[in-house]
């Protein structure tokens, strides 16, 4: 696959959202809305916690897959690019991450 899959995944989430359909999670979860998608990002959060604390690598590849995806819907909905987010994780590379964080809070 040439495109990174998150950029196909946010691509396929864009779809949905300009055209939903009933039979569509992605369009139901942007007809409810933000507060559905941050409960579900939360939900999805706490899962890869405890998959965490649990160490089993399944799991754990399953519930941040589920993150990602939420994450990358509430992006679609507040018509944020993946690329944005992967600018902004480029301007911290190879920053102390004590530095950027640091650089934030002035």
């Amino acid at each position: 696959m040439d495109k990174h899959i998150l950029d196909a995944v946010y691509q396929v989430i864009l779809e949905r959202k300009a055209n939903p359909n009933e039979n569509s999670y992605t369009a139901s979860l942007m007809y409810k809305g933000l507060d559905t998608i941050l409960k579900k990002i939360g939900e999805e959060s706490t899962e890869l916690v405890i998959a965490g604390k649990g160490g089993k690598h399944e799991e754990i590849i399953c519930e941040t897959a589920d993150l990602l995806f939420h994450t990358l819907v509430l992006l679609g909905y507040c018509d944020i690019k993946p690329a944005d987010i992967y600018a902004e994780l480029g301007r911290r590379f190879g920053v102390s991450g004590l530095e950027e964080k640091k650089s934030r809070k002035s």
